[in-house]
């Protein structure tokens, strides 16, 4: 198996010197490529298509939330991880609904960010403890009027079998546990997360499990 193509994007050098010491020496990774800010980040996403890209949300320039959202536009297959030092509730669902499909402080043990490259190139979701409590807060005391509701009705034009996948990947489980949760083929689930992101509508599956979040 090939190893995964990562691209860092910090504004601080050393930030990038020792993201790069960390995951070039892991087995199964490889860094392509650094970047200084989001609009370096675009450029870069756009040449190299990176499996992974590790990005900072507070830059020059222009943002890691925007520029997430402009290298999905380009490329909605791309695997985004956050990785920075806050946690800030603002930051984190923007994040995610921008996109992302990771969000870890930059505290989080070198070995838990190496296993986090490598699940999030598999298609796995992966968040720091803190971010997941406060997606669940955000959902469950609603971080606007109508978000509740809002959610439940883009979730009823599910069918039921659809509703469980989702309620499934809202849980984090990558294609193939929920196959082996629900007894269905690896290929069917695929096309049913394919259907569910074309009628809620959701880029991923992060935007899906939130969708699941808000509407609990």
């Amino acid at each position: 198996m090939a190893d995964v193509s990562v691209l860092l994007v910090d504004d601080e050098r050393l930030v990038r010197m020792g993201l790069r010491l960390l995951l070039d020496g892991a087995d199964g990774i490889r860094i392509v490529g650094e970047a200084t800010d989001g609009l370096d980040a675009i450029a870069l996403a756009r040449r190299l298509r990176p499996d992974v890209i590790l990005m900072d949300i507070r830059m020059p320039h222009l943002d890691g939330i925007r520029a997430a959202e402009r290298i999905l536009h380009e490329a909605p297959d791309a695997r985004i991880m956050m990785l920075t030092t806050f946690d800030a509730d603002a930051q984190v669902l923007g994040a995610l609904e921008s996109g992302a499909v990771g969000y870890l402080l930059k505290d989080t043990p070198p070995a838990e960010l190496v296993s986090a490259v490598l699940e999030v190139a598999a298609g796995r979701i992966r968040l720091s403890p803190s971010v997941v409590a406060q997606v669940i807060d955000a959902a469950t005391n609603g971080r606007e009027s109508g978000r509740r509701q809002a959610a439940q009705e883009r979730l009823a034009r599910l069918s039921a079998r659809e509703r469980e996948i989702a309620d499934a990947v809202a849980l984090g489980l990558s294609n193939a546990e929920v196959a082996a949760k629900l007894f269905l083929s690896i290929a069917t689930v695929k096309t049913h997360v394919g259907r569910i992101m074309d009628k809620l509508p959701a880029q991923n599956r992060v935007q899906i499990a939130i969708c699941v979040h808000d509407a609990a």
